[in-house]
Formats: structure tokens, sequence, C-alpha cells
């Protein structure tokens, strides 16, 4: 969905208002699928009690949406839809001091009206189905929840922080052995059986044993594995690591969009200090 094309009289009549809604932002999230799969998947019951979510309605109609998820700070937050929905959202309804956004370039207007942009480098988001898959035959094995000390030490080498238990458990994981060292592995970030949808992440291999499609391996069983109940199955990755790049286009992962994953910070309106100062000191005339 396009960003910025509303009316001036459309951008007068918003109503901005937090909401639990999950039909209405079913059908709002769906009209870009694939750009709001890790939104579309947070819809399903075990991960929508750590959401927060704001529209902009345009009369009935919603015209943009923000998802904040709860967790360690800097919390993420997702943005899709008209730019003048986006900026009202995030100015009244969702409101973190910091925060890690998901927004497609054309949305980071919107963000920075009301907080500080860092930079940060350009990302993909790549998606296969099973027309496109190409399977990628390899000794891998499926992880337990008893092997999550194993894959946090695996993790540990290049991710800051830990995974639960829960997380194999909730999820699918897959890993190589060299003997038995755990030296590579992937696993999901998301999956929502209702939406028939899935998003892979935490991929990784040591790096000791890169360059033996061990990426590859663990990230195309996976993909199998999510196919056999999801319609598409998407993930992220940094637009300059070409090696994942390669290792992904292998399977029959395609690039959707290119979008930005930036740290922001809220900003405050000059005079907001001025006026608490000047309350302040006739506070102390009136004791």
């Amino acid at each position: 969905m396009s960003a910025g094309v509303l009316t001036r009289r459309e951008r007068a009549n918003l109503v901005v208002q937090e909401t639990t809604d999950r039909s209405l932002l079913r059908s709002f999230l769906e009209t870009d699928r694939l750009y709001s799969a890790y939104a579309l998947c947070d819809l399903d019951d075990r991960e929508f009690l750590r959401t927060r979510w704001g529209v902009a309605l345009s009369g009935d109609r919603p015209v943009a949406v923000v998802l904040q998820y709860a967790g360690y700070s800097p919390q993420p937050i997702f943005v899709m839809g008209e730019n003048a929905g986006v900026a009202s959202i995030l100015e009244s309804v969702i409101k973190p001091r910091t925060a890690y956004v998901a927004a497609r370039p054309e949305h980071l207007p919107a963000v920075a009206s009301q907080y500080r942009v860092d930079p940060g480098p350009a990302m993909l988001r790549m998606w296969t189905d099973r027309a496109h898959f190409r399977p990628f035959p390899a000794d891998v094995q499926r992880l337990l929840p008893v092997e999550i000390g194993e894959l946090n030490r695996l993790y540990q080498l290049g991710f800051a922080s830990w995974l639960p238990a829960s997380a194999i458990a909730d999820g699918l994981y897959y890993g190589v052995r060299v003997g038995s060292r755990l030296v590579a592995a992937a696993g999901t970030h998301v999956i929502s059986p209702a939406g028939r949808l899935a998003v892979v992440g935490n991929v990784m291999t040591h790096n000791d044993f890169r360059g033996r499609g061990y990426a590859t391996a663990v990230t195309g069983a996976v993909t199998a594995e999510l196919l056999r109940f999801c319609d598409q199955v998407a993930l992220n990755v940094r637009a300059d690591n070409p090696p994942a790049l390669a290792a992904y286009r292998r399977l029959g992962y395609q690039t959707y969009v290119t979008f930005e994953e930036r740290l922001i910070h809220r900003t405050e309106p000059l005079w907001t200090g001025w006026t608490g100062t000047v309350r302040r000191l006739f506070a102390r005339k009136e004791t």
C-alpha cells in the first residue's frame, strides 16, 4: 500500500485509535501480505496478547496501521499505510520512547515526524512458496527444546540475546552437526497456521564452518517443513550480505521489497521543556 496519497480533507478527517479488532487488522494487512508477514502472524492467539495496535480511519476505511510488539526494550514496531495516518498514530497512540521500526523507505518521513531515526542498512524481504522452492538435500537434524543450550552457544557468536527453550518448542529449528558439535542452525521467528504464513530467521553458521553450504541446508530444511502447511514463507536479510542472498536464492527465495529496520528515539516539541519550566516557576510563586 502506497504512502502519502490522502487528500487534505481526508487527512483532516482521520480518526486515530487503539484497536483489538483482528478482522479489521487482517483485512488491511492482507492487502500487502508479504510486507506485513510478521504482523499477520502476530494476529494468532499466541502472539496477539503481546501486541498493541493503532489504526487510522478515514470514515470507516482503515488507511494506516502501527503495531508495537511487547518485549525487551527497544521494542519492535511495524508501520504500514498512508503517511498521514502513520504519523498520527505515532503521535497519539503508539508512543514508545525508543524502538526498532520496520518500515518502507517512503514511511521514514512519517516516522521522523515523531522520532529521531538512526542510520541503518537496507533490508530485503524475501519469500518463496511451493511453486518456487528448490529443496537442498543435506544431513540436517530437527532440534529439540533440550538442545537450547547448544543453540544459544552457537548464536552467542553473533547474536546478543539468548533464546528460551519455548522458541524451539513453539517454533521450528534445524541444525547441522560436525561430530557432536552443533555448527549451523536456522529456525523461525513467527508461524501462523491460521494465516498459512511463516517467517524464517536465526540463521547462523559458526565462523570455522562457513562456505560449506550449511546455512543453505538448514534454511532449506526449515522452509520445506513450513511449506507443508504454509502458502508462503518469508525471511529478512541485509541487502549488503551477498553470501546470505546467494544461499536463499539457491532455495528459490525471491526479493519482494526493500525496507528499513532503524533504531528510533522519541523527540519532544521544543516548547515541552519550556512549558514545564514555566509551570514550576508559577508553582514557586504560589507557595
